[in-house]
């Protein structure tokens, strides 16, 4: 018999049963609330001998089922055994899994006792000292040794040269941890001065920045910033300190508009680079690489994703010549247990528990007995996250914020009043009332250990929130699908039943596997588990709980080019037609953007990189529409450029509507924000582009709702000043709200309106403004201040504001300091010295806590350096 095929034996059959009981064993020690049962299995009855030499075997395979099968027995033997001998294998099989962190945190659970080196035999200490240093990493930057798994040494090994490279894993394989040491590495022992990290969200790019200034903690000559301002660039390329700048991929084109032609990086890290295909982002991240790649021909590139096929997709638009590597891993780093709950007949407060395995078992663990009734879709979830969670680390899955926050409240009703409030839970319940609203739902959940969490929520409400849980004094935290999006935070469980992602849409199977990654993360735990309810519905479940399985990377400019002659036919429509007559304007505006100032820049799409991926003829006939339409265009492409996912045909109609324009040019500017006509202004002007850029601020009658988001937000005004307003208008018109709703409504304009949409759009109206206002001779009218997309995305519009946010204050803590700041034109030394001065009397400015905390962790620590 061969090796594989005595791998295969023994999983199908030899050790079968034995491996079907540490199942069941392990699984149950994770759930709490289970109906004892006289027939559970016992370790007693295992051949631990036997079972560990089959481990053995297994881990010598580099089958994801065989290692997780090693992986099960390694952490079988240290946590359900008490014989030492049974653990001291268990470590040493972890050890040739290379599954060093396993065993550092069975060390940290006193589950191994110390001394392991001493007790094993000379051979067998020999073997494992040889297989912890071939697994060994020198870290140039620091001198010190760091053991790796077979996936991160072929990462690190390969990114050390030039080129570009695309690595994927599973989620939970400490990929994110790795990069940003080897960032760090290759900024402090390489010649890198500007490196870019692209993530998807501002809630990942907020958890990053604040993890590589963690990691530098002292370090100096590293300057780490989000935003997209020109002064750290510049003093990097002066021969400054070196800049990270962490960016959603919308800042990334930000910042290279404010540099135009100077923009040049030396390294891109691409983060959850499979969003490359999302249909609303995905061809401004494309773009964004593009850009990059075009401005440096021999910048350096890593793309990271989780769970695919086919990273190598990301380096086919290498420019040629340069060296790529793709490095794929499917190895377990973490036991993940599928596990699905039906109600009992007759019985709805009992629940069987059943785990799903790959070979496509299913094993029974037990039964769940829940504390109520769980009468409604909401209180299943919530109920049996409440039950089988109760030791906390859950993590339960909702389909948006109201439901979110609907959850949460039914879990905190069933837990005990707690005889105190944790001091920190007290700072964040604090902050919850006076940032938001004093009766915001967040406030009275955390007091007793359970939040939710979504995407529109303020950055430093969200990042406490995830702090607070992973030190597990938010044992519960509910939350949407901003968790998907690669926000960095593990779980022991997590709870779902029908998840969705967007406005009904079921969740794709790729998602669901990148959400349960987050179950027993690496280091953490050794095992998570991720209970799906209702498996049979097919309402909740319209193709079933999906099986674990790797999911192909596609650029979302293929996608929609590999749809036949839709894109073509869409083109031919869109310089004649009225945009609102174009009914899939939602498919293929933002692709066709994409391709008509691709086609400018080259000449013809054949000469684009995406032509090795489709046929002659369709390119063919894509030239033959984009000429068409490039021939009624007279803006150039730099300004083109400057717009990814913006229509040249609606910029070009744009500007001939200020030429058309019969009134004072002067009126087509906005005023400032202080200014009283500042609001009418900005109603006219969104209607203009709704009008000949694109339908952008729809319905119609919404227009002055936006427009007075976008005035408060650049007004600078605070997210609980703003609902305050809100309320106020809804009493003194009379109409009836819902406070949860409002204050919902509200995170929402401000996120989706004033920080997404607005600057997108509003950023583009100015350019095209100033071509205009150039071509007249009205130069004298142009601002050469902060561009209003980066006033946009941050909500300011004062220089002292600005500095604030320079220093690294999050806007929450930055508008409540400049709220007491009598100037506003202070730079960023001016506000270090207010606050310097002040230092003694923070804590009786009212500010919440956390608030004080993070002003003095930024703005006192940058006095210091």
């Amino acid at each position: 018999m061969s090796l594989a095929g005595l791998q295969s034996w023994l999983l199908q059959e030899g050790i079968r049963d034995d491996l079907d009981a540490i199942v069941r064993l392990t699984v149950r020690t994770e759930l709490d609330n289970l109906v004892a049962e006289p027939a559970a299995p016992s370790t007693v009855a295992i051949d631990w001998p036997r079972l560990l030499l089959a481990g053995s075997i297994l881990a010598r395979s580099d089958q994801r089922i065989d290692q997780e099968g090693a992986l099960r027995i390694a952490t079988a033997a240290i946590s359900l055994t008490n014989d030492q001998a049974l653990k001291d294998a268990g470590a040493v099989l972890l050890g040739k899994l290379s599954n060093f962190r396993a065993i550092a945190l069975a060390n940290d659970r006193h589950l191994l006792t110390a001394g392991l080196d001493g007790r094993l035999g000379v051979a067998l200490r020999l073997e494992s000292q040889r297989r912890e240093m071939d697994r060994s990493i020198l870290v140039e930057s620091s001198g010190a040794w760091l053991q790796m798994n077979d996936f991160q040494q072929r990462f690190w090994n390969s990114a050390g040269g030039g080129g570009w490279l695309s690595a994927s894993a599973p989620t939970a394989s400490g990929k994110t941890f790795l990069v940003l040491q080897w960032l760090i590495d290759q900024l402090t022992a390489g010649d890198t001065r500007v490196a870019v990290y692209l993530a998807p969200t501002r809630a990942l790019v907020s958890e990053i920045e604040t993890t590589l200034q963690g990691l530098l903690g002292k370090t100096k000559g590293i300057e780490v910033s989000s935003l997209p301002l020109r002064d750290k660039y510049e003093a990097a390329r002066a021969g400054g300190a070196q800049v990270v700048l962490v960016f959603t991929q919308e800042r990334m084109h930000l910042l290279a508009n404010v540099l135009a032609g100077t923009f040049s990086i030396d390294l891109l890290i691409v983060d959850e680079a499979h969003k490359i295909g999302d249909s609303q982002r995905g061809v401004v991240l494309q773009d964004a690489i593009e850009r990059v790649s075009r401005a440096n021909s021999k910048l350096k590139v890593v793309f990271i994703s989780p769970a695919t096929q086919n990273p190598e997709a990301l380096l086919a638009d290498a420019p040629d010549g340069v060296q790529t590597v793709a490095i794929d891993s499917d190895a377990p780093t973490v036991l993940q247990n599928l596990i699905v709950a039906n109600q009992t007949p007759r019985k709805p407060k009992l629940w069987k528990l059943t785990v799903r395995q790959q070979q496509g078992s299913a094993l029974p663990v037990g039964t769940l007995e829940l504390a109520s009734t769980p009468a409604g879709l909401r209180k299943r979830l919530a109920f049996i996250a409440a039950a089988a969670g109760q030791r906390g680390g859950t993590l339960v899955y909702t389909n948006g914020a109201g439901e979110s926050e609907d959850v949460a409240d039914l879990i905190s009703q069933l837990l005990p009043q707690p005889e105190s409030i944790d001091p920190e839970l007290a700072q964040l319940a604090d902050l919850a009332r006076k940032g938001v609203h004093p009766n915001f739902r967040l406030a009275p959940l955390v007091e007793r250990g359970v939040a939710f969490h979504f995407g529109n929520m303020p950055s430093l409400i969200r990042l406490e929130i995830e702090r607070l849980f992973r030190l597990g004094k938010i044992r519960f935290l509910v939350c949407t699908s901003t968790l998907i999006e690669g926000v960095n935070l593990s779980c022991r469980t997590i709870v779902l039943r029908g998840p969705r992602k967007g406005i009904g849409h079921p969740m794709e199977p790729h998602d669901f596997w990148n959400l349960a990654g987050r179950a027993g993360r690496w280091g953490n735990e050794f095992q998570g588990n991720i209970i799906c309810i209702d498996p049979e519905d097919t309402e909740a479940w319209p193709t079933g709980v999906p099986s674990r399985a790797r999911y192909p990377i596609k650029r979302e400019s293929d996608a929609v080019l590999e749809l036949g002659d839709g894109m073509a036919d869409y083109l031919s429509r869109r310089g004649v037609s009225d945009l609102s007559s174009l009914k899939d304007s939602d498919k293929f505006e933002q692709v066709g953007a994409y391709l008509l100032t691709t086609f400018m820049r080259l000449g013809s799409i054949s000469a684009a990189s995406l032509s090795k991926r489709h046929d002659a003829a369709s390119l063919a006939k894509l030239d033959q529409a984009l000429a068409a339409l490039a021939a009624q265009i007279e803006i150039d492409v730099d300004l083109l450029a400057r717009h990814p996912g913006v229509s040249a045909i609606g910029l070009q109609r744009l500007l001939e509507a200020f030429r058309s324009y019969a009134g004072d040019v002067e009126n087509l500017l906005p005023a400032e924000v202080a200014s009283e006509d500042s609001y009418d202004r900005f109603v006219t002007i969104l209607g203009r582009i709704n009008k000949h850029l694109f339908p952008a601020f729809e319905p119609e009658k919404a227009i002055r709702l936006y427009a007075l988001i976008v005035v408060q937000w650049l007004k600078g005004l605070s997210l609980a000043e703003m609902i305050r307003r809100n309320i106020e208008w809804h009493r003194t018109t009379g109409r009836t709200y819902s406070l949860p709703v409002l204050i919902r409504n509200t995170m929402e304009l401000v996120e989706q309106v004033a920080r997404f949409k607005a600057p997108k759009y509003l950023s583009a109206y100015m350019d095209v403004l100033h071509l205009h206002l150039r071509q007249i001779n009205r130069e004298d009218l142009i601002d050469h201040g902060v561009d209003i997309g980066t006033q946009l995305e941050f909500g300011i519009s004062s220089r002292t504001l600005l500095s604030l946010m320079e220093l690294g204050l999050s806007r929450m803590s930055a508008v409540a300091l400049y709220e007491k700041i009598a100037r506003d034109d202070l730079s960023k030394e001016d506000c270090v010295a207010w606050v310097t001065e002040r230092e003694g009397q923070l804590e009786a400015m009212d500010f919440p806590v956390i608030i004080v905390r993070e002003v003095r962790e930024r703005l006192l620590a940058a006095r210091r350096l």
